[in-house]
């Protein structure tokens, strides 16, 4: 009797799961609450499906457990305060500015609250009720104040100690109606089957998933609040790299790769052909790389290396591998530019080593292109250096065996697909000038093994120095510029946007405080030597900051860049624009000098005419987008001034100054920026004093999120909603270490325990 009611009471069990298994993909409507009307106001966040709801996960949180009385809180604290509204008052000081005054009181005093922008309030409080208020406390006009702080009515005494979560809301959505709909969610799933291994989350000592869910939406605990997040976190990168991992593996198994010749004659040819010695981390990227070759598995193999650090070249040496297998290579660049200039670079060694190539771009003529198809398809063309023109129909190889993708963040998901499948289980190898940090490319690209070439040559020893100058104070940058083209040498001008138009289309650019020749008018020194003071008392602090302690310069960038109005961008109208400057500079700063334009709107045909004046010298100053981000190489260039740096990440700054330091003479690099804001100057400073892009890729992620500096369209970035890549290495290296166990276990994900983990990753595939 005893066994039935166990199985009879199992059978419910698994019922009510299932019922809450299947919840998750139930629209958000078959929550109570959820009318027509709110899930389209929902749909604006992209919330639509149970599990969509119950994946919004908090922003951040208040900890109304850090109750304080009045009298005893501290001024500039960060406290919670409990009382009673004695009144409530609607001001308008001036037109369009509405402000909201309370006074709160507990048994030891008052605090007076305002809220700006909100006369909302007057309905939602009232005198007399139990209000909750969080925030930080200032002293001012004889009170204790709190301006905008989070402010909540509070039902009843046990509501208080409380931590409540703030969520990422849209217009008619409220802070409350968010919260009822996630815990009318939580509800309805709660005891769904968890997708994890038993066994990893007994190893790692992970909560279940439904306890994760609860405690992240509501928290008793700050404690309870990390353990959940740690679970969710594990999570996230787990599955991708699970998915990962076994999609790459199952390829293999069922088609074996191309054991390619990596020792041959045209390898060594190619070698002998390069005209300077690799430098030790080179070389040993190129032994990873063979070694991998040579093996009947798909290469999968991500070489990153900072600026100018020679990636092309061992890039090279695995395209030269193919001649010797009589197999085919593709070589996929994002813009014309850099692919004519590593046809440039590796089609002179290809020649010495008697390895055919062939250059496909938009640009290139019909009757060439005819010539490249029926060479490509003949098996006569060993290697195709390419654009996108590279993923059309017409582009048919042979055998295509080794497929290497450049800036391979620049392209999407289904783009480097489409190359991949011209041939069969084909050996990829990705380059990536963008310094990802380790644990970033463990996350996001899990199935890939890395090579790492942190330096330049040696034949690259020229001193580069990069200096912040405030706009106002553009006419330093001038004068370095106008050395650099005495001694006979080049210049870069990045602008951020092409062009900016008004009504009558005309092209504006506003000087800001400096004068059309770049000199400073004598009433305006002092004026001039003060803002100087300020960036350099700023500069001084962050350089301090960051030299001392890189991990809490990271805590502290973090900090500062929820203040969103630090950050914003300046208005379009004071921003420079590349063609406005254009004539500004040949007219009124460098008379004397031919001043060329680059961007990316520009024919084909005309950009490759600006690169070639420029590479000749024909062409002294060049004003450019950044179109000029990647793949140009020009050594007489040594000045780069980037206007309006504040605008760019840091990572893209790095890579910008690239261009300049490319040969043994010194170079220079002006950041100008308008910006007074502290986080503005701390991030540019950073640049001053740190050459590695790697340390700078770490910084920047500490400011902005992974698809900033990798670009939305990347597989696994959107997936990522609660990685903090920083914060987050341990956990990070804990799920990629479990994901390789398990898939080289059940790469097919076909053993009963991994069912559910299965599903999810067919969830993550669509």
């Amino acid at each position: 009797m005893f066994k039935r009611h166990a199985r009879m009471a199992d059978g419910l069990t698994n019922s009510l799961r299932s019922a809450s298994q299947l919840a998750l993909c139930e629209a958000a409507t078959t929550l109570p609450q959820v009318s027509d009307k709110r899930a389209l106001k929902l749909q604006r966040l992209h919330l639509q499906t149970v599990e969509q709801l119950l994946e919004h996960f908090p922003r951040r949180y208040i900890d109304m457990s850090a109750v304080k009385k009045v009298a005893q809180a501290s001024i500039g604290s960060q406290c919670s305060i409990f009382g009673t509204i004695h009144a409530i008052t609607l001001k308008t000081p001036r037109p369009r500015l509405s402000l909201v005054e309370i006074s709160v009181l507990d048994d030891s005093g008052i605090l007076m609250v305002t809220m700006f922008r909100q006369p909302w309030l007057m309905n939602k409080f009232h005198v007399g009720d139990t209000v909750g208020v969080s925030g930080k406390l200032e002293f001012s006009y004889g009170y204790k104040r709190m301006t905008n702080p989070f402010i909540e009515l509070i039902d009843a005494p046990t509501q208080c100690g409380l931590i409540v979560a703030l969520y990422p809301l849209t217009e008619g959505i409220t802070n409350a109606w968010m919260t009822r709909f996630v815990h009318a969610a939580l509800a309805k799933t709660r005891g769904m089957y968890d997708f994890l291994p038993l066994d990893v989350r007994l190893r790692r000592n992970l909560m279940s998933r439904t306890h994760a869910l609860c405690s992240i939406h509501a928290p008793l605990s700050m404690e309870e609040l990390a353990c959940a997040r740690r679970r969710l976190v594990y999570e996230e990168v787990f599955t991708l790299q699970v998915s990962l991992m076994s999609r790459h593996a199952q390829r293999s198994m069922v088609c074996p790769a191309c054991t390619h010749v990596v020792n041959g004659k045209h390898v060594q040819a190619y070698l002998r052909a390069i005209p300077f010695e690799l430098s030790c981390e080179q070389r040993a990227a190129c032994r990873d790389i063979w070694e991998k070759m040579a093996l009947p598995t798909a290469l999968n193999h991500m070489l990153l290396g900072d600026v100018g650090c020679g990636k092309t070249v061992v890039a090279g040496s695995a395209l030269a591998c193919v001649a010797d297998s009589h197999t085919q290579a593709a070589l996929l660049a994002p813009t014309e530019i850099l692919a004519r200039q590593h046809a440039k670079t590796l089609g002179a060694f290809f020649d010495a080593a008697h390895i055919s190539w062939a250059l496909l771009c938009g640009s290139t003529p019909r009757a060439d292109r005819k010539h490249i198809y029926e060479q490509l398809a003949s098996g006569k063309l060993n290697v195709l250096i390419g654009t996108h023109a590279l993923l059309e129909d017409e582009v048919m190889f042979h055998q295509l065996s080794l497929c290497v993708i450049d800036e391979q963040q620049r392209f999407g998901v289904s783009q480097r697909a489409a190359l991949l499948q011209k041939g069969n289980n084909v050996d990829t190898l990705y380059l990536s000038a963008t310094p990802i940090p380790r644990t970033l490319a463990m996350a996001l690209y899990g199935a890939c093994t890395f090579s790492y070439i942190k330096h330049p040559p040696v034949s690259m020893c020229g001193k580069r120095t990069t200096h912040v100058v405030a706009k106002s104070l553009m006419y330093t940058a001038y004068d370095a510029a106008r050395d650099a083209l005495a001694r006979g040498e080049q210049v870069y001008i990045v602008c951020p946007l092409v062009g900016i138009k008004q009504g009558d289309n005309s092209l504006v650019r506003e000087r800001g405080g400096t004068s059309i020749h770049g000199k400073r008018a004598s009433g305006e020194k002092r004026a001039h030597e003060n803002a100087k003071a300020g960036l350099d008392e700023s500069l001084t602090r962050s350089q301090s900051l960051y030299a001392d302690n890189t991990q809490e310069t990271y805590e502290y960038a973090a900090i500062c860049i929820e203040d969103e109005a630090d950050y914003a961008p300046c208005s379009s109208q004071s921003v420079a624009s590349a063609q406005s400057e254009a004539q500004f500079l040949q007219t009124q700063i460098f008379p004397g000098e031919k001043v060329g334009l680059l961007y990316g709107g520009l024919p084909a045909e005309e950009k490759a005419a600006v690169m070639n004046a420029f590479s000749r010298g024909d062409i002294s100053v060049l004003v450019s987008t950044t179109v000029i981000e990647v793949g140009i190489d020009v050594a007489n260039a040594t000045i780069m001034i980037i206007e309006d740096a504040d605008r760019f990440g840091l990572s893209q700054l790095h890579q910008l100054r690239g261009r300049v330091g490319r040969s043994s003479k010194d170079s220079d690099v002006y950041l100008v920026s308008s910006s007074q804001s502290p986080v503005a100057l701390n991030r540019l400073s950073a640049m001053t004093h740190c050459d590695d892009g790697f340390k700078l890729a770490l910084f920047d992620l500490a400011l902005r999120r992974e698809g900033d500096i990798l670009g939305n369209r990347q597989h696994g970035a959107s997936h990522l909603s609660l990685v903090n890549i920083i914060r987050d290495s341990a956990i990070i290296q804990e799920a990629y270490s479990d994901a390789q166990a398990l898939v080289a276990r059940d790469a097919f994900l076909q053993l009963p325990e991994h069912s559910l983990l299965a599903r999810e990753v067919r969830t993550l595939h669509s």
